[in-house]
């Protein structure tokens, strides 16, 4: 498993988020390419993708680093990890990958909720 930060857009991460968002929540549906591309060109934004051995989208999360007027803040949101992967490390894997990225941006803390299952 590795996890990789999206530069680009493509067919390959939209359908992964097709399959993903459902898991995630059954409010919003899942973006398009376009938001898609949005997301990633966003310099707030960081996208990030877990792959299992076999190269497949199996994870992923956003963190956003932003400047407010007493400092550097960051969060992240949308974690997903594929139901057929849970258990793997590879949650555990996408935060400590956002974690270093927001510490090297210069956030001293990391906002983070979770909805109930």
């Amino acid at each position: 498993m590795r996890v990789d930060i999206v530069t680009r857009a493509d067919e390959e991460l939209c359908a992964a988020f097709q399959r993903l968002i459902p898991q995630l929540t059954n409010n919003n549906p899942p973006p398009s390419l376009d938001d898609l591309t949005d997301l990633v060109r966003d310099s707030s934004s960081t996208l990030m993708v877990a792959r299992d051995a076999h190269g497949e989208i199996v994870g992923a999360l956003t963190l956003a680093v932003y400047r407010v007027p007493t400092g550097i803040r960051s969060i992240i949101e949308d974690v997903i990890v594929d139901n057929a992967a849970r258990g793997q490390g590879i949650g555990e894997a996408l935060m400590k990958c956002a974690i270093d990225l927001a510490r090297e941006k210069g956030a001293k803390n990391i906002s983070l909720t979770s909805n109930a299952m």
